[in-house]
């Protein structure tokens, strides 16, 4: 027989803050950067622009990042976005391409922080 894995209280809090994240019921800035994490580890920063393009406000969620991101992230994510309406202006270029690369790069170099603030404010939910 297989033996039940109890999860710990701070496990739960996770799944609980991804749960309410489906639902759209976690609160801004919280949203707003779950919501970054998930599209940069899908597909980098473009992939999360073109989304928030589609189906968001950049300028409102750039806004709520920004009360919670590290300046290093801060300044990482204002980088790519410059890089990224140059490349939806014009054709591709290898260049602007390294740019949000790079943008990547960092934001992995520094995705604990992310983790981080998430944790926290996952140990705030309340799981009843």
């Amino acid at each position: 027989r297989k033996k039940k894995v109890e999860l710990t209280e701070e496990q739960k809090k996770w799944n609980k803050m991804w749960e309410l994240w489906t639902q759209e019921k976690v609160e801004s800035p919280y949203a707003e950067l779950m919501n970054y994490s998930g599209d940069i580890n899908s597909g980098g920063h473009d992939y999360y622009f073109e989304n928030l393009e589609f189906e968001g406000d950049v300028e409102k969620d750039m806004s709520a990042l920004e009360q919670i991101l590290s300046p290093t992230l801060n300044n990482n994510l204002k980088k790519a976005y410059k890089a990224y309406l140059i490349l939806k202006e014009k054709e591709t270029t290898t260049e602007t391409e390294e740019i949000i690369e790079q943008c990547d790069k960092v934001f992995y170099e520094n995705e604990e922080e992310i983790h981080s603030i998430l944790r926290e404010y996952a140990s705030t939910i309340n799981l009843s």
